[in-house]
């Protein structure tokens, strides 16, 4: 299964997010630089973590006009999947690929540590390994992941069942509101989280609680099942 991974300057987490394809897809992502207005033919696109273009302006505000943003568009539209990893989630909402906005951490501190998530909604193309209300373990690492929207917005994601993952048992590190870890368009092609499931898919990482969103994403489940 193809995957691929787009690099904007100040992406820092793309080796966790190739390794981690690569071992779980069983081959290379393409790696596609920023600067590209066509994407490779793939199953799945992932927009990585890191600090794009420093956040200089506002965490991945500059990194969604990239011209390959374009192409990421088109792919969506098409219904193909996308994955955006903590400053990829930012990119995401920037761009316009889904609702809200992530600010500063409510502490103000960049945070790096160890939360639980509740899987939400276990009915998408990431999920669906996953039992619904089972609770995961998944590393942070991120300054601007409190996530936002107003009450219209956050009604209209709420009743279509679009937050896929919560902060659990009081671990919400950076005041999410209802403690709201990652979502999904309306479509459900299109998954926005802040935690870091790339850095637990293997014994060696602690655990692997990640490893089943890739399997899913990458229609490796889908085909077991088959």
């Amino acid at each position: 299964m193809k995957s691929a991974v787009i690099l904007f300057p100040g992406s820092n987490r793309d080796r966790d997010m190739i390794a981690a394809l690569t071992k779980i897809g069983g081959s290379a992502p393409h790696l596609v630089w920023h600067t590209e207005s066509e994407l490779p033919e793939a199953n799945l696109y992932v927009v990585p973590g890191g600090f794009s273009y420093g956040d200089y302006l506002r965490s991945g505000a500059i990194a969604a006009r990239s011209p390959v943003m374009g192409a990421l568009t088109k792919k969506a539209n098409e219904g193909y999947r996308v994955l955006g990893v903590c400053n990829g989630f930012q990119i995401l909402t920037e761009a316009g690929f889904l609702p809200g906005a992530l600010m500063r951490n409510a502490g103000l501190k960049f945070v790096c540590k160890e939360v639980l998530l509740e899987v939400a909604n276990n009915r998408t193309a990431f999920t669906a390994g996953y039992e619904k209300g089972q609770i995961i373990r998944c590393p942070v690492a991120h300054h601007d992941g409190n996530y936002f929207a107003d009450p219209d917005t956050l009604k209209r994601i709420e009743d279509g069942n679009q937050v896929v993952f919560r902060y659990a048992n009081n671990t919400n590190p950076n005041g999410s509101l209802k403690d709201i870890a990652g979502i999904i368009n309306a479509s459900g092609n299109v998954l926005g989280m802040m935690p870091h499931p790339e850095n637990l898919i293997e014994p060696a990482h602690g655990g692997n609680d990640g490893r089943t969103l890739f399997e899913s994403a990458l229609g490796l489940l889908e085909a077991e099942n088959a």
